[in-house]
């Protein structure tokens, strides 16, 4: 791929090194075999480790990262566009194969979560610059799948109402629109709208569980509320109501009665939270209190994911769903998106830690299949570590770790030099480290 460019001067010495052993006497120089040997590793390993971890420009950072959000989305919406996907789209589970539970969402899985990745920098609008006209051409490319995933007539029609998995998957669509309002909500046509709505009310019809799923139901209340003036205020009540008794301290809430340690405060949690909130203060519905309960608990778990991310871009492989890869910091980025971040992590840290996190998740072969769709997997296409309820179409929630691109190219968070993160300074000894307290709220 075009992000490792690699000193073709230093691999071919790294390749000599290797190359000339073959005519020395084995037997006589076997010292020199190995000295050269070694030379000839270590050489290539400091290529590849110093093009994996080199200090990028800002500017050369939002190129990598619109670079990897567009091929991610691709297959998706050049076939959605097209009224193709379902003609095209793999279904890998668990199992292997296609699972008939699967298949019948795993396409609104991926429009719904792509979009609620995609939609900051869509909403950027187009321009006349490079970048600006990309947009211009992905804009129109989630249109066209919006109007054929949502017109029963169309054959990608999504599945609104066979199984409970729809509603999950409306919701980060609905959660897609409210971070697009204008180019995405804005653009559909009049059909295309009423459609989305229709397609609302059948969600509404099914239950969410006792657990993160509550915020799903919020959420696709909070997006009629912001896109006709009305909503059921009733769901909304209720997650909240619950979450208020989850909440477990330290900006952590439980994913129902009991804590899970996984990354689910970051994958639904605190952005649909978030999000509900501030459609709520925007539109007057009340929760003033909660709202600024939750956006110093929303800045102190900021805080804690920017620690998790290790000198190398790695980090800690837990509990569940951990085949959506990086979009495990789904609230990192949000929080560099709404201006949140706490005093103790600076924007540019944040861009080169979750800069490394790509890179590393990027680095390694079988993420995509060959016709570039995700394939199930944390690091690689490693399918044994899917949970039964995950497919392909489940996998693009990791364009979520994206959403910072909604931010200006002028915004801080990509004009500020290379800056080390947490992780890297700690790690290499630097003395100046605070690490804050926990909070009380």
């Amino acid at each position: 791929m075009s992000y490792f460019r690699f000193d073709e001067k230093l691999i071919y010495l790294c390749y000599g090194l290797t190359y000339q052993t073959i005519n020395l006497n084995i037997e006589k120089n076997r010292m020199k075999v190995i000295e050269r040997i070694c030379i000839g590793a270590i050489l290539l390993t400091v290529i590849l480790t110093s093009n994996l971890h080199a200090q990028t420009t800002g500017a050369q950072d939002r190129t990598y990262w619109i670079e990897v959000l567009t091929q991610i989305a691709d297959p998706v919406l050049i076939n959605m566009s097209q009224d193709k996907l379902r003609a095209t789209m793999p279904v890998e589970t668990l199992a292997g194969g296609e699972n008939p539970g699967n298949a019948r969402t795993t396409h609104l899985e991926a429009l719904g979560r792509l979009l609620a990745g995609m939609a900051p920098w869509l909403e950027l609008g187009p321009d006349q610059t490079p970048e600006g006209k990309l947009r211009e051409k992905y804009i129109q490319l989630m249109l066209k799948s919006i109007e054929h995933g949502f017109d029963p007539k169309s054959s990608d029609y999504l599945n609104f109402e066979v199984t409970r998995q729809p509603l999950v998957d409306m919701a980060f669509f609905c959660e897609g629109l409210l971070r697009a309002p204008k180019q995405i909500w804005g653009r559909l046509s009049d059909k295309t709208k009423q459609d989305v709505l229709n397609a609302m009310e059948k969600i509404r019809k099914i239950k969410p569980g006792e657990n993160n799923w509550l915020l799903f139901s919020a959420t696709v209340e909070a997006a009629s509320l912001e896109f006709t003036g009305e909503w059921n205020p009733e769901p909304v009540s209720y997650a909240l109501m619950r979450f208020k008794e989850w909440y477990k301290g330290d900006g952590w809430y439980g994913d129902g009665t009991a804590f899970h340690m996984d990354y689910y405060n970051s994958y639904v949690i605190h952005p649909m939270m978030m999000d509900v909130l501030l459609v709520m203060q925007k539109h007057q519905k009340g929760e003033t209190e909660l709202f600024e309960l939750e956006s110093k608990r929303f800045t102190r778990f900021a805080e804690q994911q920017e620690r998790f991310i290790s000198p190398d871009g790695s980090y800690p492989a837990v509990g569940r769903s951990i085949a959506y890869r990086f979009g495990a910091f789904h609230q990192l980025s949000q929080a560099s998106l709404l201006n949140m971040l706490p005093a103790s992590v600076k924007k540019a840290q944040v861009r080169c830690a979750l800069t490394a996190v790509i890179k590393k998740h990027m680095s390694m072969d079988g993420n995509f299949d060959k016709n570039g769709w995700l394939t199930l997997g944390f690091c690689g296409h490693q399918q044994e570590v899917a949970e039964s309820y995950i497919s392909t179409g489940s996998l693009y929630l990791c364009t979520t770790v994206f959403l910072p691109l909604g931010l200006p190219a002028t915004d801080a968070f990509w004009q500020d030099p290379y800056t080390e993160w947490t992780g890297k300074r700690i790690w290499s000894g630097q003395t100046d480290v605070k690490l804050d307290k926990a909070i009380k709220s």
